[in-house]
């Protein structure tokens, strides 16, 4: 299948440069894919090669280590570390996911002061003692995501018709999490509602997902109703509008549902980072040029929005309410 054919490409070549006419040329295509089904590939993204596979064969070595040497970094109420198989269950869904990740966010110390002040998914990341190599594969991806999503922010604003760097000031201290994903071969024998990741929409702002060559996932598109692949593409990122997003752009970028189903009859590996403003930052349509009266969402602090939703959809916070 031309994976082209279903999704578009856009090249980010020259946005993290400042090239005007690379910016707008990005924008264009950004606002045509986002109005149209939300989802999209980037390459030249800056993310490299080198950086990608270390952070790919460390998901390996950690997901093969036995579950009980991985509950060591059982995650915690920051929801950061290991979140075993079954663990999270999708809004609507029937079953929980048929997957494991490990989560890691913006490392932060115990006297920050926004961790000293309470605020919700803060701090340090909880790092396996078993496998020390593992924090330096992630920092380097984790940091490395980052600006290819800054990047992609200034052409989102661009698209939007508005500054390049209207989305700058609301990322002072990210809220950026990326999670590496595993999922076991789907059961032969497993029931229609069964998913790897059950049809859902992102939370945050903007996901940038980095997917092996098993292939399984999958987009509704918006004109059929259909689900259609978003095989992978050598070298791309594959990105989707969040939740949050749709509601800032009063819903002229979309949302839209995805699921996984790993039918490769082997193990499947993703990265996914999901780059959202910082806690605090407040999300409001008005500020985007939307006419308060045409407005479809009261303003909201991006964090508050985002933990609401973590709250709803992972079993362990469940447990702790």
């Amino acid at each position: 299948m031309n994976a082209t054919a279903n999704l578009p490409l856009i090249d980010m070549a020259g946005v993290r440069e400042g090239d005007e006419a690379a910016t707008l040329r990005a924008g264009e295509a950004i606002r045509k894919a986002c109005s149209e089904t939300g989802f999209f590939y980037i390459v030249n993204h800056g993310v490299t090669q080198s950086v990608i596979d270390t952070a790919m064969a460390a998901a390996k070595t950690f997901f093969a280590y036995p579950a009980e040497v991985k509950r060591q970094v059982a995650v915690n109420k920051r929801h950061r570390g290991w979140h075993s198989l079954g663990g999270a269950l999708m809004y609507e869904a029937t079953k929980p996911d048929f997957k494991e990740f490990f989560s890691m966010g913006l490392e932060l110390p115990e006297e920050d002061p926004c961790v000293l002040a309470g605020e919700a998914l803060r701090g340090p990341n909880q790092w396996p003692g078993f496998m020390p190599e593992l924090r330096l594969a992630l920092d380097a991806y984790y940091e490395q995501v980052g600006l290819a999503g800054a990047d992609l922010l200034k052409a989102v604003a661009v698209g939007l018709g508005i500054e390049p760097g209207f989305f700058a000031p609301k990322y002072g201290k990210r809220l950026q999490r990326t999670q590496m994903v595993y999922y076991p071969p789907h059961p032969p024998l497993a029931e229609t509602d069964q998913f790897g990741v059950a049809p859902h929409t992102d939370y945050g702002c903007i996901t940038l997902l980095y997917q092996d060559n098993s292939g399984g996932l999958q987009v509704r598109e918006l004109a059929s109703n259909r689900w259609i692949d978003a095989a992978p593409i050598e070298g791309s990122l594959v990105v989707n509008v969040g939740d949050l997003l749709a509601r800032w752009s009063n819903d002229r970028f979309r949302s839209t549902l995805h699921r996984v189903i790993n039918k490769s009859g082997h193990e499947r590996y993703s990265i996914a980072t999901f780059y959202d403003p910082t806690y605090g930052a407040v999300v409001d349509p008005c500020d985007l040029g939307i006419d308060a009266a045409a407005s479809l969402y009261p303003s909201v602090a991006a964090g508050d929005y985002i933990l609401k939703r973590i709250d709803d959809s992972m079993a362990y916070r469940k447990k702790a309410q």
